[in-house]
């Protein structure tokens, strides 16, 4: 018995430490593991699109009249008044008259508002060939998450603003005013609307002014824009600022509304490309803009005379196209001020170009925030800051070549994101699983429990009662 005891008492002093520095190696090779599959940068944290479930997209049964007929008149009866010598608005070189899918316009004014064709195109794309897409199309509305809108209200917009600008705000004599007036009848006759009062309807909204006669209607939707500013105020310089011409914030919210991409005008530069950047600071647009415009013009003014800097009057149509491209090809940073409304499309150019943006605005809203850190490829700098005479330029100029060469790597890595063309005829084919429609879709996928609560919340309400909408937008 006492050597059996001995026996088991060496063995017991053995197994301990060996088993105390198994497990010992055993965390530290979880932990390093757990290291490898989920540290990466800020800029990689964007999820996958198949990391989560799908969300599950009814297309409403609208006429073609108000999505790809419209491309057809396009190219075929339209003349945009505001561009008189008009080179990118071409009819293109494929059979056009007969396609299903006409491509989108080149004219910069229309494309920089694209997404509605491009989200639209990947719903439209065959099953078989949308294994890369987050959404799901269903032929059900009992089976949707959300029932996309299939109408392109900025391009509506933007042919009416072209053909005939001074109807735009007037009912008679209005196409884009009868298009919405079309859209909303159709919608709101349907069982999926009067169930969820369009809470659950997604509509793309990349204009400022798209929908614009019927905004208090569609304000409890999911509405896809690229910034706020156009919802302020319907006409500041018309207005007595009377309170009817105030919409609400009640109507725009970052609660249960998404802020999706300009579509670029310019190429993408890969960062293998990058060559030595001999210029400070790059700007090409319009010195003179409304509302918010006025920061725009006090900062060309501080910013036109310092050395390394180019302020350009213009717009990347086909004549500024090269010229922009040189500019932010070769400047460290490309300066983004508030215009019209607080973002544009020259974010979106300045990324694809790995100009380091620099954002003047104080109440700017981006896409694919909580996916994308902006601060960690970009300069944010506050208004108040920035009109303070040399305080940018010479901030600019703090910026180490290591900073600077980190801001580009981690620019290069999340330039697929904005991207929306996939490369197919007329939009129809598989999209990039990391491009900006699988990103949209992942947005309004993360507003989901919000919209369900918002549809049962309104549900209980007893008959008669009206609780007024309350949106937080910030």
């Amino acid at each position: 018995m006492a050597m059996i005891a001995k026996s088991t008492k060496t063995t017991t002093s053995l197994s301990v430490p060996n088993l105390f520095l198994f497990f010992t190696l055993l965390s530290v090779f979880s932990f390093f593991i757990f290291l490898f599959f989920t540290t990466s940068t800020t800029l990689n944290s964007s999820p996958s699109p198949h990391a989560s479930s799908t969300i599950n997209v009814y297309v409403a049964d609208l006429p073609r009249s108000l999505n790809y007929d419209l491309l057809h008149r396009y190219w075929f009866s339209f003349s945009d008044s505001r561009l008189p010598t008009d080179t990118d608005h071409q009819a293109p070189l494929f059979p056009h008259r007969t396609a299903k899918f006409p491509p989108y316009p080149d004219n910069p004014l229309i494309k920089q508002y694209s997404a509605e064709y491009w989200i639209m195109g990947d719903l439209m794309t065959p099953p078989k060939h949308r294994a890369t897409s987050f959404a799901k199309r269903v032929l059900d509305p009992l089976l949707a998450d959300v029932v996309f809108v299939p109408f392109f209200a900025t391009l509506s917009a933007e042919m009416q603003l072209g053909a005939n600008k001074g109807a735009f705000r007037k009912k008679v004599g209005n196409d884009d005013y009868q298009r919405q007036r079309e859209v909303m009848d159709a919608v709101r006759s349907t069982q999926a609307w009067n169930r969820s009062g369009g809470r659950d309807h997604v509509f793309v909204l990349t204009d400022p002014v798209a929908m614009w006669h019927v905004k208090d209607e569609i304000a409890p939707a999911v509405l896809l824009v690229v910034d706020f500013g156009g919802w302020y105020r319907r006409d500041s310089r018309g207005s007595n600022r009377s309170e009817s011409d105030v919409i609400p914030h009640t109507q725009v919210s970052v609660i249960k509304d998404v802020i999706v991409p300009y579509t670029h005008l310019l190429p993408r530069l890969d960062l293998s490309q990058n060559k030595e950047r001999h210029l400070l600071l790059y700007f090409k647009g319009a010195k003179h803009r409304h509302r918010g415009g006025i920061i725009r013009e006090k900062l060309w003014d501080l910013m036109i005379n310092e050395p390394g800097v180019i302020m350009e009057e213009g717009f990347p149509n086909a004549t500024g196209r090269e010229q922009s491209i040189k500019g932010m090809r070769t400047s460290e940073f490309c300066l983004h001020p508030a215009g019209d409304t607080p973002t544009s499309c020259r974010l979106f150019d300045a990324i694809q170009s790995l100009c380091i943006p620099v954002i003047v605005s104080d109440s700017i809203e981006l896409p694919f925030e909580g996916m994308v850190d902006y601060s960690e490829f970009s300069v944010f700098v506050a208004v108040s800051d920035a009109l303070k005479p040399s305080w940018l330029f010479n901030h600019l100029k703090s910026f180490s070549k290591e900073q600077k060469d980190r801001f580009r790597q981690n620019m290069a890595q999340v330039q697929p994101i904005f991207v929306y063309d996939n490369g197919h005829p007329g939009g129809i084919g598989p999209i990039p699983s990391n491009g900006a429609v699988n990103h949209i879709w992942m947005k309004v996928h993360q507003k989901l429990p919000m919209i369900k609560e918002a549809i049962i919340r309104e549900r209980r309400k007893p008959p008669g009662v009206s609780v007024p909408r309350r949106c937080h937008c910030t």
